[in-house]
């Protein structure tokens, strides 16, 4: 399975980006959409759209999810928490607009995407692709967008 990772588009997003997600069998925001009206291009691509709510939006979209895939579960926040919740295993979040691939000491393994629109802290634009396979770890690759 082949899921689009993107975060923080704020309303805006490069032309090209709902293109490069085509083929994606699942699209996760991470929140920050803003205006629900520009995630349009992204539920036209047919994949399910999971989103959570980021701190910059309305309410309307859950503050996070815990999915399953492949035997693996994830668990999508916009906001890091301090600790992971028990039982998680990955933690995708957004937010600091900084990409993220690291694991902490206890082996929760930490995923940001990074930016669609203003990256910081001179991380360039960035989405990611997270590849879930049964029986192998999930493969994280960010993508320079």
């Amino acid at each position: 399975m082949r899921i689009a990772v993107i975060s923080d588009t704020h309303d805006l997003y490069a032309a090209k980006l709902p293109s490069r997600l085509r083929g994606a069998d699942e699209i996760w925001h991470l929140g920050d959409v803003c205006a629900p009206e520009t995630l349009e291009e992204f539920q036209n691509l047919g994949a399910p759209l999971r989103v959570v709510q980021g701190n910059c939006d309305a309410e309307g979209w859950p503050l996070t999810l815990d999915l399953v895939r492949a035997g693996q579960g994830f668990h999508l926040v916009h906001i890091p928490p301090r600790r992971a919740p028990v039982g998680a295993r990955f933690i995708l979040h957004g937010h600091t607009h900084v990409p993220r691939d690291e694991c902490d000491p206890s082996g929760v393994r930490w995923l940001n995407p990074g930016c669609i629109t203003r990256p910081n802290r001179g991380a360039p634009a960035s989405f990611a692709w997270l590849t879930v396979e049964a029986g192998r770890p999930p493969r994280w690759d960010l993508v320079l967008v």
